[in-house]
């Protein structure tokens, strides 16, 4: 095989690298678990296409997933080149650069050539010196524009990373609860990691690559031609040959890589799985049928992996035939030149090296097809969310509730149904919480209570009727301002992974030391928060499972003090709580129910506060009405609604 280059050997510069390596070392990278990205082979028995491109199903979670939908080379750049303003230059120095390192390579070679012909041929070592200080010289200068270009090309495609992944995940934030209901958590990931990737490289770094590949062809094409035009046109006769090898073995890794991905994502997902519940697994003695199970995809994987070993291993010989050929036809060649006299044995020297840098770079041509169509489909999946729109959005005219509100609630002829559902949850639902009052919702499961939480919330709009706050309909205020006024307590606590004391400031951002640890007192929390190792400083785990449920539910309390909305939503506060944690927990609710209009919903009326006004919703049989019936101290007749 070739060297590289007399300057430095197995350096390409800016030239993508072999096909071969880069699968193998891709495949390498794709091992780790993290990763979920999977491929579907499209049409196996016509067409060897494969496309990562995995789509939302419009109908909801489905174990099929389907191709999002194609995307136009020119609508991702007219989506995402943007993205780049500000960050061009730092490209376009990468490539100046690179091209310049380049440069370099090329006049190193030529004193290669020199320094054979007018040194080693004539045996004169006085003339040495001088060439092979500029070649040290050229490989010092070479290598430093090769680092700065890689420094500055690396550090735009970081930036751009960085801007495109805040705004991906800004727009996921934005989007109805639905969305995240309906799609996979590990295919989201994906689309904020790896697919966000694949578009740097078609917009940022991949442009640099390409355009500094096709630059270095040309230089050293060129002084191919300069030391012998009719040996060169022999060499890039012999191009078309490695760019047949490149597209036949692209179509075979692109499917093996499809089965790769799969098996892998599978044998993640048992892994997964497993550890999640390894209490279960463990209570129930099941440790070798999950180790069955993933020895069964591992099978699936190892011989994935063993057909992408036997397509590297078939296709890094036949590329060195490939350039064996080529050699012993430029030697041969090249000889009978020297032997007419019109070439010297250091120009053939020197052109061979160009040679070992050209065709690398003719076979990183080839392979710009293949990384275009990658990352099209990761712009194709990530183009699938950004045109997702929420269903709930602000109206131009939308107010800012710039006071607090009283908290006057009011839903007027309500009725809603779920989007892609056909049977309605509410139905002229009409019903008044004044300022301060205290409501309990009751009911079996799928009467509609969190959906009362949900409109609230502006999650949904009602399809039918109004929903008021202080007399304004809530789609005439934004959605910011109204979330402001709203404190919600969800079933589960939902606690992140840092301190007690950043869960309990999360409710309202900039609150002091002091105005948690009040929050803490007032919600019974502040005892068991100073036991702890660190005090308020300690990190309660993911999800705050370093904490029992009714210490959660506590900080939860907490949080939603340190808020002070004057609305309250409390979505089954107590469930999975025993009676004696269930008792203590309503003495810190009862405070933070104190002068707020609370919606409380529950299915459990034992710690129910005395006085308060019970509703009971029923769910909908055919096409009658909500019923509600007032229980408690203040009974009345069932009222249809």
């Amino acid at each position: 095989m070739l060297e590289a280059s007399p300057l430095r050997l197995g350096r390409r510069l800016w030239m993508a690298p072999a096909l071969g390596r880069r699968l193998r070392l891709g495949r390498l990278r794709r091992r780790r678990l993290g990763r979920r990205r999977r491929m579907v082979v499209v049409n196996p028995p016509r067409s060897r296409r494969v496309s990562r491109r995995l789509s939302f199903s419009p109908g909801g979670r489905t174990d099929r997933p389907t191709l999002a939908p194609a995307v136009t080379i020119r609508r991702t750049f007219r989506e995402f080149w943007p993205g780049t303003r500000g960050l061009r230059r730092l490209f376009v120095a990468g490539t100046v650069l690179a091209i310049l390192a380049a440069v370099c390579e090329v006049a190193a070679i030529a004193l290669f050539g020199h320094i054979t012909d007018k040194v080693l041929t004539t045996r004169v070592l006085s003339a040495f010196w001088a060439p092979a200080l500029a070649w040290l010289a050229l490989a010092v200068v070479a290598g430093v524009m090769s680092f700065g270009g890689s420094y500055v090309t690396a550090l735009g495609a970081e930036r751009f990373l960085l801007s495109l992944r805040d705004r991906v995940f800004a727009h996921v934030q934005t989007l109805s609860p639905d969305f995240f209901e309906n799609r996979r958590l590990g295919d989201l990931m994906a689309r904020l990691t790896d697919d966000i990737e694949a578009i740097e490289q078609l917009v940022g770094s991949g442009l640099v690559k390409v355009f500094t590949t096709v630059v270095s062809v040309v230089f050293f094409a060129g002084a191919a031609f300069f030391i012998r035009w009719d040996l060169a046109l022999v060499t890039l006769a012999l191009v078309p040959a490695f760019l047949l090898v490149s597209k036949m073995f692209a179509a075979r890794f692109r499917v093996a890589a499809a089965n790769e991905r799969l098996s892998n994502g599978a044998m993640n997902s048992v892994i997964e799985e497993s550890l999640a519940n390894q209490a279960l697994v463990q209570a129930y003695n099941r440790q070798s049928t999950e180790s069955r199970r993933l020895h069964r995809e591992g099978r699936g994987w190892l011989r994935a992996n063993m057909w992408q070993a036997r397509l590297s291993g078939l296709y890094g010989p036949m590329v060195q035939v490939l350039q064996t050929i080529c050699m012993v036809v430029i030697l041969g060649v090249g000889a009978w030149e020297i032997a007419e006299g019109r070439l010297t044995i250091g120009g053939l020297l020197a052109f061979a090296a160009y040679l070992g840098l050209l065709y690398p770079a003719v076979q990183s041509l080839g392979e710009i097809a293949l990384t275009v169509s990658e990352a099209a489909a990761g712009s194709d999946r990530v183009m699938e969310i950004l045109d997702t729109r929420s269903g709930v959005n602000d109206r131009a005219t939308a107010l800012t509730l710039v006071s607090r509100s009283h908290g006057r609630i009011e839903f007027e002829d309500v009725g809603f149904t779920y989007p892609g559902r056909h049977r309605p949850t509410l139905r002229h639902l009409s019903l008044t919480a004044e300022p301060g009052e205290l409501i309990v919702c009751t009911g079996p499961s799928g009467a509609g209570k969190s959906t009362l939480a949900k409109l609230l919330l502006r999650f949904y709009d009602p399809d039918q009727g109004r929903i008021l706050l202080d007399g304004v309909d809530l789609r005439d205020l934004t959605r910011a301002s109204l979330r402001e006024a709203i404190t919600i307590l969800h079933q589960e606590s939902m606690l992140f992974s840092g301190s007690v004391r950043e869960n309990i400031a999360y409710g309202r951002p900039g609150a002091t030391f002091d105005e948690v640890v009040k929050a803490a007192v007032l919600a019974g929390a502040h005892d068991f928060i100073t036991a702890l190792p660190r005090g308020y400083d300690t990190p309660v785990g993911q999800r705050g499972r370093q904490l029992s449920g009714g210490q959660r539910q506590r900080i939860a309390i907490a949080r939603a003090l340190v808020r002070d909305a004057p609305v309250l939503v409390l979505d089954e506060p107590m469930t999975g709580l025993d009676e004696v944690t269930a008792a203590r927990i309503m003495e810190p609710l009862r405070r933070l129910m104190t002068g707020r209009t609370t919606i409380l919903i529950t299915h459990d009326l034992r710690h129910v506060p005395e006085g308060a006004r019970t509703i009971v919703l029923e769910p909908l049989r055919s096409q009658a009405r909500i019923r509600l019936k007032r229980l408690g101290a203040r009974l009345t007749a069932g009222a249809g609604v």
